[in-house]
């Protein structure tokens, strides 16, 4: 259960979390069959984030202050851009999973080959779309520290890295 953490610190208008960090599982789903998105549909339905699309990353900064996200890559590479200008930048393969945490910055800024990604959200989510430069940093701070844990880690369940990180 390798995990890569990173804190991302309160960017302009994008608030970040400011106690969990974003999680990348490198390798985390084996891709295989004729429809690889399939497994992490499965995977994230079973561990209580329903899977809610099949696409890929907006090429602008926005976040979620209202719901966590999950996004497992099943098909091409993706380079994207976490946490805002000053943020980390993460090129995920095929069989990755990354959890941001709620007001996570993130942007695409390339992708090479057909990219899919599945998207998923902690059970009774109902994700907002929130953009820097129309959003209130404090509204938005505020609305993201009032997001719960969720109640279990998208790809190992209850027991899960998750919880490791986000206390």
């Amino acid at each position: 259960m390798k995990v890569v953490a990173h804190l991302l610190a309160a960017a302009g208008n994008i608030p970040n979390h400011p106690r969990w960090p974003l999680l990348v599982y490198p390798g985390a789903v084996p891709i295989a069959g004729a429809d690889p998105a399939a497994a992490f549909e499965a995977l994230f339905t079973r561990n209580r984030w329903p899977a809610a699309w099949r696409d890929g990353v907006f090429p602008f900064h926005h976040y979620h202050s209202n719901a966590h996200e999950a996004l497992g890559i099943y098909e091409g590479e993706v380079t994207v851009q976490f946490g805002g200008e000053t943020g980390v930048t993460v090129t995920a393969r095929p069989g990755d999973v990354i959890v941001l945490p709620a007001g996570t910055g993130h942007k695409r800024l390339a992708a090479r080959g057909a990219l899919g990604i599945v998207g998923a959200y902690p059970e009774s989510s109902r994700p907002d779309t929130c953009m820097p430069a129309t959003s209130s940093a404090s509204g938005s701070a505020a609305a993201v520290a009032r997001v719960p844990l969720p109640a279990c880690d998208p790809v190992y369940g209850a027991g899960g890295p998750l919880f490791d990180h986000w206390r």
